[in-house]
């Protein structure tokens, strides 16, 4: 663990490198933007022509988005007034009628939610930063939703790698959700990925923007003079019902756990990183489509949380992964994988998973399917050493290994 001045003590420093068969990675920062497929910022970074290439090494081994969707579509241009003008119909209705059981067909035409601005590729110059990541780093172009439809659903698999409910049905019962779209407020009581970690000595955070300034308000804070959407709202303010853990009992408001975002880089400065942290941005710069919001918002908000923790003492022992939650309504070219045979609900598109620090493979492109749960599988494997120990999915999809690098790591993390 850093000292307070942010260097490693010298017992640390001796143990930065695990032992083989001892994992080095010591902390693991997951970062969750919003509402983006792969085929949005990878389409054009991929080149490999045809379907599924077996190769790894580079942007040639995975899939180009095509040149039109199968109903004849040509891609719009995904920039940054694109995404601030339209939000696409995300629930799951729509989803299932779009994906068309696997033939993808009807993101433009052929169903009621359809719309030719759905099939969308944003330009490199706009997501040049996570091309770059791709490329020093290691991409996933398998990883799905675990649930077709709207976030907060998605956003539970993180929590319990499960099915809670649908679209975003329930609202946590917390701070903020007076300040969101009215929805009936739920406390749940499940053994969350937190609870297996914090039970077993481990630390955890969950750092969430706008969280402090929601705390503070008598009512709803006003919108930050950045926001283009003006309203004490989201996407202006803290969303609680884009944060798993504050639907359950043991973490709603619990200020041991959840924080504010400013605080990330106070905790890093102290040596207070704790080993897991998931990072939430406020609406507006997490690149959810609609309501003013940039991609490049979103982008240079990620960059700066990546940057603080790779300008630190814990850079040589931190995974950095960044995820979206769910693809928005957008199209993208590869068919889900059938219903998951733990909770029977349906996989939605691809979504983007980069891993970022020494730990990923160079310049790497996974084939593995993978979904959020195969996050809270890698967690309980690198900090309590047996997975499935939530019973849900977590016992049955792949683990991450097919994007890390054993040499780095120490041990070879398993793939499946």
């Amino acid at each position: 663990m850093p000292t307070a001045d942010g260097s490693l003590p010298s017992d640390a420093a001796a143990t930065a490198d695990a032992l083989p068969g001892v994992s080095a990675i010591r902390h693991v920062v997951i970062i969750v933007q919003e509402n983006h497929t792969f085929d949005n910022y990878f389409g054009r970074y991929c080149t490999a022509a045809g379907s599924a290439p077996t190769c790894n090494q580079g942007p040639e081994c995975c899939e180009a988005a095509p040149d039109t969707d199968p109903s004849g579509a040509t891609p719009v241009v995904l920039d940054d007034a694109a995404n601030a003008d339209y939000d696409p119909d995300h629930t799951q209705p729509c989803e299932f009628d779009e994906i068309n059981g696997g033939a993808m067909d009807r993101f433009a035409t052929g169903a009621s939610c359809s719309d030719s601005r759905n099939v969308a590729i944003a330009p490199d110059s706009l997501v040049a930063t996570y091309h770059t990541w791709a490329h020093t780093g290691a991409i996933a172009d398998r990883y799905f939703q675990p649930l077709a439809g709207s976030s907060s659903a998605n956003d539970m698999y993180f929590a319990v790698a499960r099915y809670v409910f649908t679209d975003n049905e329930y609202a946590p019962d917390s701070n903020g959700a007076g300040c969101i779209l009215p929805r009936t407020r739920k406390t749940y009581n499940d053994t969350t990925i937190a609870d297996l970690l914090i039970d077993n000595g481990h630390t955890f955070a969950y750092y969430a923007q706008g969280y402090a300034a929601m705390l503070a308000a008598t009512l709803c804070p006003a919108a930050p003079d950045d926001c283009p959407f003006g309203l004490p709202t989201s996407p202006c303010d803290y969303d609680p019902s884009d944060v798993p853990f504050e639907y359950f009992e043991r973490f709603v408001d619990n200020p041991d756990y959840m924080k504010d975002l400013d605080d990330l880089a106070v905790d890093v400065a102290a040596g207070e990183l704790p080993e897991v942290a998931f990072v939430k941005h406020v609406g507006y710069r997490n690149e959810h489509p609609g309501y003013g919001t940039t991609i490049s918002a979103g982008i240079a908000s990620v960059a700066e949380v990546a940057a603080t923790i790779e300008d630190s003492a814990y850079a040589d022992d931190t995974l950095i992964l960044v995820t979206w939650d769910e693809g928005g309504g957008f199209f993208d070219h590869v068919a889900p994988p059938a219903d998951s045979t733990v909770d029977g609900k349906p996989y939605g598109t691809r979504v983007p998973l980069i891993a970022i620090g020494r730990f990923a493979r160079i310049d790497w492109v996974s084939h593995v399917t993978l979904e959020h749960s195969s996050i809270v599988k890698f967690l309980e494997w690198n900090f309590l050493g047996d997975t499935g120990q939530l019973g849900a999915r977590d016992a049955v999809v792949a683990n991450l290994g097919s994007l890390l690098d054993p040499s780095e790591v120490g041990i070879m993390v398993p793939v499946d």
